[in-house]
């Protein structure tokens, strides 16, 4: 009997070993054949965004969780042809590159990115702004507490109160990650409403659940930071936003006690992504009528693109 159970003590992990590599090769095979990787280990489509145009204003937008700078390319580019702005909108590290490389970088390297990368532009242009989309404007939120100078914050769909299912998720992430590889990803459906934008999202379709972790860290921290942000603010959220949900989203714009002012303005009819969904138009004119309000017109020079 006894030994018996020393065997199946034995067996057992090393065929849930078996079973957790076979899911996770499966999941791994899956997103590369809808979402290939190019010559340079990127999705194409997916790479970091250079707009050139203003030698003095630059604005620095951030994508969302899971999701690449094509779900802010529409918005760059308006900022960038028709209102002037150097737009610089990096891919995450981690991000568009398959899901061996998400499994590999967190929230650390994704807060150390948004800091280099705001540096570099800091240092070369006399305005920056940051603009941050989900996840992004989280991070945006984050980076923003650190700069009183910074001259305006726009966040669009920020995600700074995780639902309730991320928040119980979170404390047990590490164990569920021994179980199970990946979580399958939300609802695209309901995330963009408009069809033809749907399709040509390039966002990832599973998370490790340590990711999803440190995306609810990433919101806590960006929660508490919000009361530093001293920059004018502007938040822009869906009351059909299923990932934000409109009680949740209701409480952001009391988080910024110190900026001033501090605007909330509310779609209907559109998800989560906002930038690239229905009443989009909106959202880019209403963030380039913001920055140009706090953050002054940009001198322009010859547009160019990398």
């Amino acid at each position: 009997m006894l030994r018996g159970i020393a065997i199946g003590l034995f067996v057992a992990p090393v065929l849930h070993l078996l079973s957790y590599r076979r899911r996770m090769q499966r999941t791994r095979s899956a997103e590369a054949a809808r979402q290939p990787v190019g010559s340079e280990g990127i999705v194409p489509g997916a790479e970091s965004i250079t707009l050139h145009a203003s030698e003095t204003h630059a604005a620095l937008v951030i994508h969302g969780f899971g999701d690449t700078p094509q779900s802010v390319r529409l918005l760059s580019d308006h900022l960038h042809r028709e209102h002037g702005w150097t737009v610089r909108a990096p891919l995450l590290p981690g991000h568009g590159r398959g899901m061996a490389d998400f499994d590999r970088h967190g929230s650390n390297a994704w807060r150390d990115m948004v800091r280099r990368e705001h540096a570099a532009l800091r240092s070369r242009y006399q305005t920056v702004v940051l603009v941050g989309l989900s996840m992004g404007g989280a991070l945006a939120t984050i980076e923003a507490a650190a700069h009183s100078d910074l001259k305006a914050l726009v966040l669009l769909a920020p995600y700074l109160t995780p639902p309730a299912s991320a928040e119980r998720l979170a404390p047990v992430a590490g164990v569920i990650n021994l179980m199970v590889p990946y979580l399958a990803g939300g609802d695209r459906s309901r995330s963009i409403f408009d069809p033809v934008a749907r399709s040509q999202t390039l966002g990832i379709a599973a998370a490790p659940p340590k990711r999803v972790r440190d995306l609810v860290s990433v919101a806590h921290d960006a929660r508490f930071a919000a009361a530093a942000v001293r920059a004018p603010t502007l938040l822009m959220h869906s009351r059909t936003d299923y990932r934000i949900p409109l009680v949740l989203a209701e409480r952001h714009a009391a988080l910024f006690t110190a900026a001033e002012p501090c605007e909330q303005r509310w779609l209907d009819g559109c998800g989560h992504v906002i930038t690239v969904d229905y009443r989009r138009d909106e959202v880019w004119a209403a963030t380039a009528a913001w920055l140009a309000r706090h953050a002054g017109a940009p001198g322009t020079a010859t547009l160019t693109t990398g």
